[in-house]
């Protein structure tokens, strides 16, 4: 494709942007800088509170309930997105869980249901986003939340770890393939981030540990992590494909 300039300030102007996992945490900082820039956006999630992440983003947006884990249901996510809005430029996948426990003990149901939020369901979105901007013929972007437990060991999250790495293997693959029609995929990979998942699970002498591992000497917020999302959704990044781009204040750097 050739070069087109780009709007310096990020701008999200007429994009229609598809983000799982909205109700809260990560996801809905996504969804409300997305819309500050612009954006048109369909929020989604298990829970029917992404109804009060759309309230905040104005008329410019819909909320979608569903499990993403259900056969059917990557397919009729982005078909609602394409019946409201008429298009799909942007696809976050964000939604994901994160069960704990030694990789001896981790039970097997705890397992696939790990692998099939984290993975499958963001596999099966990206193929359905990925079909209908194929099919638009303008390109897009998909950008999948991973995170620095893809890149390193941490102890009691094999299942966790597993998905992630899952991710960004994915998304070099997906990058790969659909190149040639203008889509970009990258992966997003966040250290412990200030959600109500990354509070519950790092306080305490654990948070202690991670700290003092960690250059920056802090962990990441929301909206550090939606920044790059906006920077990657953008026409900025027409040129950035393939990548896994670390959140983590150093802490995978030693």
């Amino acid at each position: 494709m050739e070069f087109k300039n780009f709007d310096l300030n990020y701008s999200l102007e007429g994009k229609v942007c598809a983000v799982t996992g909205a109700a809260q945490g990560i996801g809905m900082s996504i969804a409300e800088l997305f819309s500050q820039k612009g954006a048109t956006v369909a929020a989604i999630d298990l829970s029917a509170d992404v109804f009060a992440t759309v309230k905040k983003l104005g008329k410019n947006a819909c909320g979608i309930v569903g499990d993403i884990t259900e056969k059917e249901a990557p397919s009729r996510i982005i078909a609602e997105v394409i019946s409201t809005f008429g298009k799909i430029d942007v696809l976050v996948n964000c939604a994901g869980i994160d069960p704990l426990g030694p990789a001896e003990l981790f039970a097997e149901d705890q397992w696939d249901r790990t692998m099939a939020v984290n993975l499958k369901a963001p596999f099966r979105l990206s193929q359905e986003a990925a079909k209908e901007m194929i099919k638009a013929g303008q390109g897009g972007r998909i950008i999948n939340m991973a995170s620095q437990a893809g890149i390193v060991a941490i102890d009691g999250h094999i299942g966790y770890s597993t998905s992630k790495a899952g991710m960004i293997g994915m998304t070099k693959s997906m990058a790969f393939e659909w190149g040639k029609y203008g889509i970009t995929v990258n992966a997003v990979s966040p250290t412990v981030t200030m959600t109500e998942m990354g509070t519950k699970t790092w306080h305490g002498e654990i948070a202690r540990t991670a700290l003092q591992q960690t250059p920056a000497g802090r962990f990441c917020q929301p909206v550090e992590v939606a920044g790059l999302c906006v920077y990657l959704a953008s026409d900025a990044s027409e040129m950035v494909t393939g990548a896994n781009f670390v959140i983590d204040g150093g802490y995978t750097i030693h």
